[in-house]
């Protein structure tokens, strides 16, 4: 039988180990532990002796810790797992390892070494990790972590969802990759300036997506540091404030149109009343003449006086509520009867009209001969759009369609004409704004439109590529 005062090396050299250290007969029981086994257990060494080591541990605990015992000594060969212990009604987590003993140096060991690490800070630590990874993978909120580089080393669904691109693609890449190049180099400059000095920095910016299109978040830089307050990486954290930013433009463009509207009646009195009187003296002067050189050259004055009298009243109409009687107005046929009206302008002129109407679609309480206005000032923008093309080869087509969504009845009226120049989008809803040549439009069609369809409570809306067309979306609230 082997006892205790055979085991000949000096196991006092384990007294200064962080873990717990044991030495276990081949029964379990406790025959030395060192200095921190019986800090841990609040027993001496004396005590600890008395006791197996399978009883320190928790019940459900014991049978796993029993068999990997056991299979270290039939086996001779370490092995370790993870167990639970209850101290002072504080659970902790350790790492055992058994490692089979033989004093001889060989046949079977006569004892076991066994040793608990305590890895409950660990555990913790992984744990909180764990619910922090959850947290950034589920959030709304696009997040990333860039290296010292400026390299991404980590984007969550949510960025990548907002920057189309694919996360592959997005890693190890510079987030120059969607710079809209909107900003200044000094405002970036001052950016890492900042955290680079373990500050954290703040600001909206505007970036593009993969497809090109703008995104708008509030950002929030914050440095990474070590355990000495080393700066390692960099955290941003972004809000998504493109449906603000796009409110806040409709908001600007809606107060401009009000603006404008209120002095478009001003010029509408302040010319209307010359211009009556200029028009009756030249049809006194008319008519008082016998000289035919005279008369021509009247009458192309009067023709620009008419002119300049339908702009004054498509201002006047803008700018004050609309005096025709409201009726309940079907939708498609005055999409249609425009449509009509529109192709026997166009006739021989090879345009195709695909028409796509919902049958379901309700009759709206409004001003039939003003609806079918704003249908037809689109289209004949969509026919002299196609006309105006370079493109001789491109397919002509114009495409109306009418279908309900959301309690809206949506008409969408989209050609395959040249299109509009981004920076003119903003544009086109001003009075006298036109792209055509002179004497082809007064540039006021499309704000009339546009006043129309906001009285009665509505959106107007154009969607347009540079050479591959426009889409004017026009929606309507369904009345209860």
């Amino acid at each position: 039988m082997v006892h205790e005062k055979d085991l000949k090396f000096g196991f006092e050299l384990f007294d200064d180990f962080y873990g717990m250290c044991f030495i276990l007969s081949n029964e379990g029981k406790i025959v030395k532990s060192n200095k921190s086994a019986e800090k841990y257990l609040h027993k001496t060494g004396e005590e600890l002796k008395q006791i197996y080591f399978l009883d320190i541990f928790s019940e459900n605990d014991r049978q796993e810790i029993k068999n990997y015992f056991l299979k270290c000594l039939n086996e001779n060969k370490s092995n370790n797992l993870s167990a639970n212990l209850k101290i002072d009604n504080k659970t902790w987590s350790f790492n055992l390892l058994f490692s089979p003993c033989c004093l001889n140096g060989k046949g079977k060991p006569q004892f076991c070494f066994a040793s608990a690490s305590d890895i409950t800070e660990k555990k913790q630590l992984e744990k909180e990790l764990l619910q922090f990874y959850s947290i950034a993978e589920n959030t709304v909120n696009p997040l990333q972590i860039t290296n010292l580089d400026g390299k991404m080393i980590y984007v969550n669904p949510a960025f990548v969802k907002i920057s189309g691109y694919l996360k592959d693609e997005l890693l190890g890449s510079d987030p120059k990759i969607f710079g809209s190049k909107k900003h200044s180099k000094s405002f970036w400059e001052n950016m890492w300036k900042t955290i680079t000095k373990g500050n954290v920095w703040s600001g909206e910016i505007e970036n593009k997506k993969k497809n090109g299109d703008p995104f708008y978040t509030q950002l929030l830089v914050s440095p990474i540091v070590d355990n000495e307050g080393k700066v390692t990486s960099f955290f941003g954290i972004h809000r998504d404030i493109t449906e603000k930013k796009m409110l806040e433009k409709q908001l600007i463009h809606t107060q401009k149109m009000e603006s404008m509207g209120t002095l478009a009646a001003g010029v509408a009195h302040e010319v209307g009343n010359p211009l009556a009187s200029i028009s009756a003296l030249v049809q006194v002067v008319i008519r008082s003449t016998s000289d035919d050189f005279a008369k021509e050259k009247l009458s192309l004055i009067r023709n620009q006086i008419s002119r300049i009298s339908k702009i004054i009243r498509d201002l006047v109409d803008f700018s004050r509520p609309s005096t025709y009687k409201l009726q309940l107005t079907d939708i498609n046929k005055q999409l249609e009867e425009a449509v009509n009206i529109i192709e026997v302008g166009t006739k021989n002129k090879d345009i195709l009209f695909k028409i796509d109407l919902a049958e379901n679609i309700p009759k709206l309480l409004l001003v039939a001969d003003q609806i079918q206005q704003v249908f037809i000032n689109i289209l004949l923008n969509a026919v002299d759009s196609i006309l105006d093309d370079d493109n001789k080869n491109k397919f002509k087509q114009i495409s109306v369609k009418s279908f309900n969504k959301d309690n809206l009845v949506n008409i969408v009226l989209s050609d395959t004409g040249h299109g509009i120049n981004e920076e003119n989008l903003e544009k086109i809803f001003e009075p006298f704004y036109t792209t055509k040549e002179e004497g082809k439009g007064t540039g006021l069609g499309l704000w009339v439109s546009y006043g129309i369809i906001k009285s009665l409570q509505g959106d107007l809306m154009v969607e347009s590529v540079h050479g591959k067309g426009t889409k004017f979306l026009i929606q309507l609230p369904i009345q209860s």
